[in-house]
């Protein structure tokens, strides 16, 4: 018999301790796998730290919500803790304009969004606004006494297509609105700088009432034309010289809008088709606007950098010489009742940690000035930003005058000649869950109330449109454009009571139809303008969509006529209505969910 020689038990031993470095080694990836998951939960690493978690909903102005969300993600991560409490911030979007009106009203999370116990817009200004507009309706305070902290900044621009600004003397020369209202009133237009090629000079502007660079852009005209750069008054405003000049801004206009989006991704557009010096000479942005246009990614989300050539034609920054307004993203912790002692906490611990230099160099990497308005290594002039600029801040003025700037606005801008197109077919009767109504009751509602934002001198007509209506014609005038006097808007009101659905959905007919009328009948002008609604696709024999889009285009100049779509439903054919859009340098606008309806008919008329 042969004797087994021992085993000796250091091989059992090192398996022992390899198999507990291995199990602890599983156990810190997967602690450290959960607290990474971004904004959807707090992180596993503060499992042992604490039992509950607060959560702090952020709504945030649309030009930085993406890059706010990935900075959540990275905070939550980090499994921050309060009070024994986990922190977990989620971060919606909402346009600065939007928000402020939805917090002015009470802000209903059906129709606004998740309610928010942190506001984050693009500018004081709408701050001031909030206040304005709840004392002015006796409702609660909302915002904290004292200085607001801020979290980024960046400053208002004039962006320009690079040749335009060259012949304007860019960049050695100081430029301003003086030198665009006396290009834009010289009837030979870019003649006037040795460029004929160039035609009339045209302008992008948002709508003031929802856009911060709108805003800005209105404020800072007011101040150019009384040449202040502080203190303006109701007098100032009311001056007919202020009047005047800032009316002739307002004519050069090619049409406004909620976002700057529609301008920078239609010439983005108009760029990739080698016509970057066709679509607009300006259009007022944020300075970081400009970066993002300049890198292919108009949007300024992150994760679409890099997803897009450069453009041929790249964009610089003007700093009005008159001075220009700062977009200082404040950080507003509310003081409403649903903010408590743990969310005033939590959104205390947040702010340190964005104004800490992780995040701030984070703001800088995507062309934001910081908290301390100081220029990142992105601001220089090779992608036409400049870092010595600008001279001159101005202040926003005091709530009571920037009321009344707005109200000013409103009678000074572009007027509007827009036709409004319904969808009438039988799929808008089908009822919207959860609301008792259907999508044409929603629908109508959203059209009656877009007609308050139109002018007595705006020019307003509506059809309705199915299939084979008359004959073989899709479409139904019901009221004739015309001057939107009291008689005017009672008549609308009433047709569009009346609308009821039947029938299929002839788009493409109607869509061509409803172009050719008001180029028939544009006035040189005003903003000549389609909005068409429809929750279908094309179900019509005639025309084909190559067809329509080779007969509509985006050609500039008074004859231009635009036609905004808006997608109603999810059916809605959201591309194909793009596509119209995009072909007439107008906006597609998403409705899939026909509650959101109100906002978006809301958000499509201020354009005009």
């Amino acid at each position: 018999m042969v004797q087994q020689a021992r085993r000796s038990p250091r091989p059992f031993l090192v398996a022992v301790v390899l198999a507990v470095v291995l199990i602890a080694g599983l156990r810190l990836l997967t602690t450290r796998g959960t607290s990474a998951g971004g904004a959807g939960g707090a992180g596993g690493a503060a499992a042992g730290r604490c039992k509950t978690a607060v959560t702090l909903a952020v709504t945030a102005s649309s030009e930085k919500a993406q890059l706010l969300k990935q900075l959540a993600g990275d905070y939550n991560a980090e499994a921050h803790v309060v009070d024994g409490r986990c922190v977990l911030v989620q971060v919606t979007s909402k346009a600065s304009g939007a928000a402020m009106a939805a917090l002015a009203k009470g802000w209903n999370p059906t129709a606004d969004g998740p309610r928010p116990d942190v506001w984050t817009p693009a500018s004081s200004g709408w701050v001031t606004l909030l206040e304005q507009r709840t004392q002015r309706s006796d409702r609660p305070k909302l915002v904290p006494a004292g200085a607001l902290p801020h979290i980024a900044a960046s400053p208002l621009v004039i962006a320009m297509p690079r040749p335009m600004a060259q012949a304007l003397g860019w960049p050695g020369k100081q430029l301003g609105w003086a030198d665009l209202l006396d290009l834009a009133r010289d009837q030979a237009g870019w003649g006037r700088a040795g460029h004929p090629e160039w035609g009339q000079f045209r302008l992008g502007k948002t709508n003031p009432n929802f856009s911060t660079s709108g805003l800005n852009a209105t404020i800072g005209a007011y101040f150019a034309a009384t040449g202040l750069a502080s203190d303006l008054t109701s007098k100032d405003v009311a001056s007919r010289k202020a009047r005047a000049f800032v009316q002739g801004v307002e004519r050069s206009v090619v049409h406004y809008g909620d976002t700057t989006l529609t301008f920078l991704s239609n010439l983005q557009r108009a760029d990739d088709a080698g016509a970057g010096l066709s679509y607009i000479s300006a259009v007022a942005v944020e300075e970081k606007s400009v970066w993002d246009y300049n890198q292919g990614n108009p949007t300024g989300d992150p994760a679409t950098l890099g997803k897009h050539a450069k453009p041929k034609v790249p964009l610089v920054a003007i700093y009005p010489k008159e001075g220009t307004l700062l977009s200082d993203h404040p950080w507003v912790t509310l003081t409403a009742p649903w903010v408590d002692d743990a969310k005033r906490k939590a959104s205390a611990d947040l702010l340190g940690w964005l104004q800490g230099p992780k995040a701030q160099g984070r703001f800088q990497q995507f062309a934001f000035r910081d908290s301390q308005d100081r220029p990142g290594p992105l601001v220089t002039q090779d992608v036409g930003l400049l870092r010595g600029e600008p001279r001159t801040l101005l202040q926003p003025p005091a709530p009571r005058v920037l009321d009344q700037l707005l109200r000013s606005w409103a009678n000074l801008r572009k007027r509007a000649n827009v036709l409004l197109v319904i969808d009438t077919s039988g799929s808008m009767g089908e009822e919207v869950p959860g609301t008792g109504r259907s999508k044409l009751d929603l629908a109508r509602q959203a059209a009656l109330n877009s007609l308050s934002q139109f002018a007595a001198d705006d020019q307003v007509g509506l059809w309705m449109f199915s299939t084979q209506l008359d004959g073989d014609v899709d479409h139904r005038s019901l009221v004739d454009q015309g001057p939107m006097d009291a008689s005017r808007r009672a008549l609308l009101r009433q047709r569009i009571e009346g609308l009821a659905a039947e029938g299929g959905t002839g788009l493409y007919d109607t869509s061509l139809a409803a172009w050719q009328f008001v180029k028939g009948h544009s006035r040189p002008d005003d903003i000549n303008a389609v909005v068409l609604l429809t929750d279908g696709r094309n179900e019509d024999n005639g025309i084909s969509l190559d067809n329509l889009l080779g007969q509509v285009h985006g050609e500039e100049g008074a004859a231009s006529v635009r036609l905004f779509t808006i997608a109603y439903g999810a059916d809605a054919d959201l591309a194909t209505l793009q596509r119209i859009s995009q072909t007439t340098n107008a906006a597609a606008y998403d409705s899939s969910d026909p509650t959101s309806i109100d906002q978006v008919f809301t958000a499509v008329v201020s354009n005009f």
